[in-house]
């Protein structure tokens, strides 16, 4: 926290407005479309609402074909499958470790062949990466298809002087507890379209018609973020810079105490792109450093510190079995790859340089 939060709560609790309506969801949702670089935003409950709410938004009905990044949190995708729809996973590239432009322009050729495009396109971009996104949205272009922008992990990155999450034709963010800014719980679903905004404000506090009484005529969900949850996000929006510098600060440190280590490689920053380095992600070759990722990760929690693999991707997930997989190459995926040998350190904002040197510590005792 910043400090600076508890005055907009304040504000809430003075002016009575705590429910999801008031002066702080107004704010949050009007500095984060600047911030980002959009005309319109609606403050949600989670990342996973908003991406719920643009499927429903680009009427995504039982039957109908949605692309997804494969190596991602199942939240991404999970949203897919409450409308009955059909996920077809994308394979990640090595320069960005998120979708590969080649696998999805070879899954929308096949799409059109088959005469069955997907209602839309979920990229997501990993660890504060920017994904390749004007290559991607140039192919969704070129098929009319809907791109929506998972930028829950990359806040504050940038690519190509445009911020993360403003190509396309829905952003999605989170301010989950982890993500680089919080509010707790909560996402923004952004646009420049301000009729779907309108309507994505509609939807998510239950549909309700505009009517003396209460009366609906279609189905609407409980996905409004409180006031107070929007006072949270408005301070820490006023320092989403300085948490990009501290957790590229810790990336660099990590990269710096590891230059000298065989078989270390860090995930990459994309040219002309800035990454928000969300979490400190690299890939450990055991043939190289002689010990293999699981040992490195039960090495760090006997001294109570906490390493994660990356995410393990959705066609390897029992929920998404017998999906549809596009991989990098015909007999090759990487994402599998990085799920063998992918790595995430500790990157909190606050984290101390005596904390880091703990775990670059321990991982050098065991190399």
């Amino acid at each position: 926290m910043t400090g600076k939060e508890q005055s907009y709560i304040n504000e809430a609790f003075d002016l009575n407005w705590i429910a999801p309506l008031g002066n702080n969801v107004d704010g949050f949702e009007k500095e984060l479309a600047e911030y980002v670089g959009v005309n319109h935003a609606a403050a949600v409950s989670s990342g996973t609402a908003a991406i719920h709410l643009a499927l429903r938004l680009l009427e995504v009905e039982q039957g109908d074909a949605v692309f997804c990044s494969s190596l991602t949190f199942v939240a991404s995708a999970n949203p897919i499958l409450y409308e009955k729809a059909t996920p077809v996973l994308i394979d990640s590239e090595p320069e960005t470790w998120n979708m590969s432009p080649a696998a999805l322009e070879r899954a929308l050729r096949d799409a059109k062949t088959e005469n069955n495009l997907p209602k839309a396109v979920i990229v997501v971009n990993l660890y504060g990466q920017s994904a390749k996104m004007k290559e991607l949205a140039d192919l969704c272009d070129a098929y009319d298809v809907a791109l929506i922008e998972d930028a829950a992990e990359s806040l504050g990155a940038d690519y190509v002087e445009r911020k993360s999450g403003s190509f396309g034709y829905f952003g999605v963010f989170s301010f989950n507890g982890n993500k680089i800014i919080t509010t707790s719980g909560g996402g923004m679903l952004t646009s420049n379209d301000e009729a779907m905004i309108k309507k994505a404000r509609f939807l998510s506090t239950q549909a309700r018609d505009p009517a003396l009484h209460y009366q609906h005529s279609e189905i609407g969900y409980n996905y409004r973020m409180s006031n107070i949850v929007a006072g949270i996000g408005r301070a820490q929006l006023e320092a989403i810079d300085l948490r990009v510098q501290q957790r590229r600060d810790v990336f660099a440190r990590y990269q710096e105490a590891f230059q000298d280590i065989e078989g270390f490689s860090f995930m990459p920053e994309l040219k002309g792109a800035r990454s928000n380095r969300w979490l400190t992600a690299l890939m450990v070759d055991p043939a190289r450093t002689g010990v293999e990722r699981t040992t490195m990760i039960e090495a760090l929690a006997e001294e109570n510190i906490e390493a994660r693999p990356v995410w393990k991707p959705l066609h390897l997930q029992p929920l998404f079995e017998g999906a549809t997989y596009y991989p990098l190459q015909e007999n090759y995926s990487f994402s599998d790859e990085l799920f063998e040998y992918g790595l995430c350190l500790p990157s909190g904002s606050n984290m101390t340089i005596e904390d880091q040197e703990r775990v670059i510590q321990v991982i050098r005792r065991l190399l």
